[in-house]
């Protein structure tokens, strides 16, 4: 096999002389400035400092409306993750973005309400609370996180636990404390609570668990009322279109039928329903994805959709004493149920049935002022 002979580029020099020719050196190419490769610059977001940012999730935390706004944060990218799960964010949580839905209840929803428990939340404390209480019947324990809510003023959870206290829930029949519930109900009132505010304007009509004052449990019937009629006009125009004066319609002697949900029609207003607390939705839609049934044989749901509270014992809840059909957790609850729904549907079982109503609004309870019978009068 005969070597390969290797061959060689010699590049000559023009400038050289006759018959003298040198090797050239190559040219080196000059890239132009335009040409070259820029370095990519910082990121912005990295320039930005931690407490700035945490300041910004802090604000976004507390007004979501929904919990994809915050899940959209997380999955940003890393430091915004970081920065939006610590303690300081998750403590302003919204009650809409913690808004848990009972199809989607799973063990890391149960992690997640935890850890915003842990970092100070009241909203998560008095949510997840109402869920171990009446779903997954923890009493002690879902009892010991509304009251921590209701120890840093949390009106909700105040008004939640004057309920159990009315109708010994979780307990026996002798488990009632009507004036601790009364002072509950006084607490959450005084910070506006509306449900408190119509429940203690009736103990004070009543005489339940309280000496009996009429007129100062139609003050804070009033001021109730006052407070519904204050948030509609203050939610805008939209909501505004609902407030109009009622006029009953008299189709049946025995029936008045009134156009919207006349929860103001005492005073001549109509307005929307009140907007329900996530916590209760929670609880409707937990027993309703489980056919509709309180755990447990012969127990009743709260007749208020917008309640969701089960009954803990037989017969805890009170019922009304015209139809017998419809029971309540609290008085509020049946005053609201009364004018959105009931008083349509209420048809007395006896002629002599009926008797009893006040023709005040008001709502009483047949028996003593300890409230051993759980029988309510239904309003007029």
């Amino acid at each position: 096999m005969l070597p390969v002979r290797e061959t060689k580029r010699v590049f000559y020099s023009a400038d050289a002389g006759d018959g003298v020719f040198t090797p050239a050196k190559k040219r080196r190419r000059c890239l132009s400035s335009t040409a070259s490769v820029s370095k990519p610059g910082p990121d912005l977001l990295d320039t930005i400092p931690d407490d700035l940012v945490v300041s910004i999730l802090r604000r976004l935390a507390s007004t979501s409306r929904c919990p994809a706004d915050f899940i959209n944060v997380l999955m940003t990218c890393k430091r915004l993750k970081s920065l939006a799960t610590s303690p300081l964010v998750l403590s302003r949580l919204s009650r809409k973005a913690i808004a848990v839905k009972a199809q989607n209840w799973s063990e890391a929803a149960h992690r997640f309400l935890k850890r915003c428990v842990d970092a100070g939340s009241l909203e998560a404390c008095y949510t997840l609370g109402m869920i171990r209480f009446h779903c997954l019947q923890n009493r002690g324990n879902g009892a010991s996180l509304m009251a921590k809510a209701a120890i840093s003023s949390y009106a909700p959870a105040l008004y939640s636990l004057a309920v159990i206290q009315f109708n010994g829930s979780g307990g026996s029949k002798n488990d009632k404390d009507l004036r601790a519930g009364v002072a509950l109900c006084a607490r959450a009132a005084f910070l506006g609570h509306v449900d408190a505010l119509r429940e203690l304007g009736h103990c004070l009509q009543d005489g339940y668990g309280v000496p009996q004052n009429v007129t100062e449990g139609r003050r804070f019937l009033v001021q109730a009322n006052a407070r519904e009629l204050a948030a509609v006009l203050s939610s805008g125009t939209e909501a505004r279109s609902w407030l109009t004066l009622s006029q009953p319609q008299v189709t049946n002697p025995n029936q008045i039928q009134i156009r919207g949900c006349p929860l103001l029609s005492d005073f001549g207003c109509n307005v929307p329903a009140p907007e329900i607390h996530p916590a209760n939705r929670f609880l409707a839609d937990w027993f309703a994805v489980r056919g509709g049934e309180a755990p447990g044989d012969g127990l009743r749901l709260c007749s208020h959709g917008g309640c969701g509270r089960p009954e803990t014992r037989k017969h805890e809840f009170r019922r009304c004493s015209v139809c017998g059909v419809v029971n309540y957790c609290s008085r509020a609850c049946q005053a609201l149920d009364w004018k959105l729904r009931h008083k349509m549907d209420c048809a007395p079982v006896e002629q002599d049935a009926a008797g009893g109503g006040d023709g005040e609004g008001n709502v009483q309870i047949e028996g003593n002022v300890n409230g051993d019978n759980n029988v309510l009068v239904p309003m007029s």
